[in-house]
């Protein structure tokens, strides 16, 4: 199953860009990295088996265990792709949520894009480290 992160904006050489590296390069689940314009641009054609998850303030605050079992599920459901789409400045809008299988959010703030992208490279390292059984997540 593929983890395919697209973000709008480019990350360029930067302390969130090594913090993605420093997560990215520890995943045992193939890959990708997406970026594409702040605007405009389409996205890679979706296939059958893809599961599309959006970063958006109005999604679902999970925890990492439950983030973790929902990739997990599909993962042994046959999913072959899971698309983590992270929008431009000003998010997105009513449409384009209608068409994500699952909105997440990190919590009730508002986080720059930039950071997301650090915060769900971590995330995707933490929920295979919960999969395999490794020591690195620690409950409670």
């Amino acid at each position: 199953m593929l983890l395919h992160i697209i973000a709008r904006g480019k990350i360029g050489r930067s302390p969130e860009a090594d913090l993605v590296d420093r997560y990215v390069k520890r995943l045992t689940m193939p890959h990708k990295i997406t970026e594409m314009p702040d605007r405009g641009g389409k996205l890679p054609p979706v296939g059958p088996g893809t599961v599309t998850v959006m970063l958006d303030e109005k999604g679902k605050q999970l925890s990492s265990m439950d983030f973790a079992r929902r990739i997990e599920g599909w993962r042994d459901t046959g999913t072959r792709e899971i698309r983590f789409l992270i929008g431009a400045a000003d998010g997105f809008d009513d449409a384009e949520r209608t068409n994500a299988d699952l909105l997440i959010a990190f919590g009730a703030m508002t986080w720059p894009h930039m950071i997301a992208r650090a915060m769900l490279a971590e995330q995707l390292w933490r929920a295979c480290s919960i999969l395999a059984n490794h020591p690195y997540h620690r409950e409670g």
